[in-house]
This record gives structure tokens, sequence and C-alpha cells, in this order.
């Protein structure tokens, strides 16, 4: 378990050495930038063997499935290795459709343990350790997810403390445990358990971070590193969940940071300063309105998300290159156009005198930093 994080990055890592335009989908609308920071547009239709990419597994905020999005889920391609941050629902399907490659899979990364973030995570061992050819994967993959909350569970026949990532994995191995023992009677798969190696991420134990006191004010400190990339966390505030983080991935070609949910928060700015691409969520309080939800969810999502009007600020604080809305809350179209949210992205960015690039995520929306 990673239960000693490490020292902070600098604001500035050098593995910025390289930094360079992100690339956007035709399907992305942005806001102007500043001559000197223009950045080109392209569709990438290949992960690179070197290089720095970014797919939109999935981009709806919240549990409820909807139709036209799937469920939170992003990946990020670093010399050909990739790395998925949280697996909602359909980010095993949704992996396979953007072209990605289950053996190039090294590692995954849970920003906070909500289903709407985990349903899909034990699928990707589940359906594909062990399978041969290009459809599994056949070597360890790491894993990096909140460690325990130190509270009780509330949930029936389940007794004792909240499980973190690690006990969660070893839960969902035993409660699917059928499968691959049918397989293996039959010499046909392997214990998925076995390509896994999960880490509890633990805050900085002198924070004195708790279920009560969930973000302090900290530096970010390291996850893990290896020779493509290094991956920075912060506490973020998401009402009662603890612990949850924002990540950030620093590499040779450029880095990317990833919000999870949260409220606004310095911790936040703090980890995402001098990125390329800052992904964050995005809630629009109008657009709640009309789905006849009860208003103590209303308020229980207000208190606990970002609203876009704050995105701006956000972006231009931090200085980021680039600003990716996802995570859309509500992500029904029928609710919230992709027009609206490109009008309140500008409405932020102006507001803010924010001169970077702002761009509304879809699904499979794939970028090259360069």
């Amino acid at each position: 378990m990673c239960e000693s994080m490490g020292d902070p990055p600098d604001a500035r890592p050098s593995r910025r050495s390289l930094l360079g335009a992100v690339a956007a989908s035709a399907t992305a609308v942005a806001v102007s930038l500043p001559a000197s920071r223009q950045a080109s547009a392209a569709t990438v239709s290949e992960t690179p063997a070197n290089g720095l990419s970014l797919t939109l597994m999935g981009t709806n905020g919240g549990p409820p499935p909807l139709a036209a999005r799937y469920g939170i889920s992003s990946a990020l391609v670093v010399n050909g290795r990739t790395y998925v941050v949280d697996c909602g629902r359909g980010s095993v399907s949704q992996y396979l459709r953007a072209g990605l490659s289950m053996p190039s899979l090294a590692g995954i990364f849970l920003t906070h343990l909500h289903a709407d973030h985990v349903v899909d995570y034990y699928a990707f061992p589940l359906l594909a350790a062990g399978v041969s050819g290009t459809q599994g994967f056949q070597h360890l993959v790491e894993v990096y997810g909140p460690g325990p909350a130190g509270i009780a569970s509330s949930v029936t026949g389940a007794p004792g403390p909240l499980p973190g990532t690690v006990e969660m994995t070893r839960l969902a191995g035993q409660a699917y445990a059928a499968s691959p023992t049918f397989f293996m009677t039959e010499h046909a798969g392997i214990d998925p358990a076995t390509l896994l190696n999960v880490h509890d991420v633990l805050p900085p134990a002198d924070l004195r971070a708790s279920p009560a006191r969930t973000a302090p004010a900290m530096r970010p400190f390291t996850v893990m590193e290896n020779d493509d990339v290094k991956v920075s966390a912060v506490l973020v505030p998401h009402g009662a969940v603890f612990p949850a983080y924002a990540y950030r991935f620093d590499t040779d070609h450029g880095s990317v940071v990833f919000s999870g949910d949260t409220t606004p928060t310095p911790n936040l700015v703090t980890l995402a300063r001098g990125a390329d691409v800052l992904v964050h969520e995005a809630l629009y309080p109008d657009g709640l309105a009309g789905l006849g939800l009860p208003q103590t969810l209303i308020d229980h999502i207000l208190a606990s998300h970002t609203d876009v009007a704050e995105l701006g600020r956000i972006a231009a604080q931090a200085d980021v290159r680039t600003l990716i809305a996802t995570h859309l809350s509500p992500g029904q179209q029928t609710a919230v156009s992709d027009a609206t949210w490109r009008r309140l992205l500008r409405d932020s960015a102006r507001d803010a005198a924010y001169g970077g690039r702002m761009l509304v995520g879809s699904d499979l929306m794939h970028f090259a930093v360069r």
C-alpha cells in the first residue's frame, strides 16, 4: 500500500521540458487563444509510440445511466502505455471503441469510490486478464485508489469499516470468483487478481486529514513515478467522500491534471499550476431545475461540485493552457445542449479574463499533447 508518498513536486516539474500544443477533435469548440499560445487542431486516429495523448472515454456526471453519454472515464497514453483515470459505466467498451490497446494498459487511477467512478473497475481484470492477443492484458497492471475512509459502513450485511481500494478489489475478486474458477478448471483462464498490483493512496500523515477534515490546504504529494510519468495528488473536497483526490500526470511531453469530483479548492489550483491540460468537472445549476429532482438532492449536488461559471477563474489562477469540461451535470443533452455548455464556458473565460482554450468534453474526444 502507498502509505508514504514521497516529496511534493515543484510547481513546474522538469518533465515539462517539452511543452506543446493540444490537438482537439473536430467536435471541440475552443475559446480563442492569444497568438503566442495558439494550438493547432487535429484528429489523431492512432496512439503514437512516443508522446502523450488523452481520450475522454465517458463524460457523464453522476450515477444515473444515460444513452447519450457514458460514465466518467479518461485514458492517458504515455509513450505507448495507457493509464485509465476512473472507470465509470461502459469504460471497458469505450476503451476499445477508442482504439486503445488492452495489452498497453499499465495503470488505473481512481479519484474516489463513488459508484459512477468505479462501477467498471473490476470489469477490466475480470474480462481481460490473461486473455490472449490484443483483447487482453498479460502483464501486471498497477492500480492506485483511495485508502480506507476510517468510518463504519451503513450497508446492510457489510459491517465494519468501509473498504479502501485494496480491500474493495479483494472483495470484488471474491464476489466474482465463480467465473475465473470455472475457466481455470478448464485451463482457459487465470485469476484476475494475479495481474493487479493494488495500492491504497493515503494522504500524508502529518496533514491530519480525516472524514471531518477532508481537504485541508496542502502541497501535492507523489503517488507513483516511473520512466514515463510522475503522478502527484492532492485531496479535494467532495461532500462526505474521504479521501477524494485530484491527480496530475507529468511527462516529458507535457502535463495533464484530472480534478476528480470537487468543489472549488486552492489545492487543485496548486496541483494544476502551469499544466498543459486541466480536465475538470462541470455543473450547471440551472440545468438541474427541469429534471424533477428532490430539493435535498439538488442541494447535495450544488454543495459538492463546481459550477461551470467558476472554471474560467480556476483555469486563470492555475495558468493552464487548456481546460476541458467533463463529468457534465446534468449530462442529458435535452437538459443542457452542447451549444449551451460552450456558451457557458465562453462566459466563464470572459468573466475571468482567461485567454486559454476551453473545450466541452464529449465521449471519445481525443487529443494529442505534443
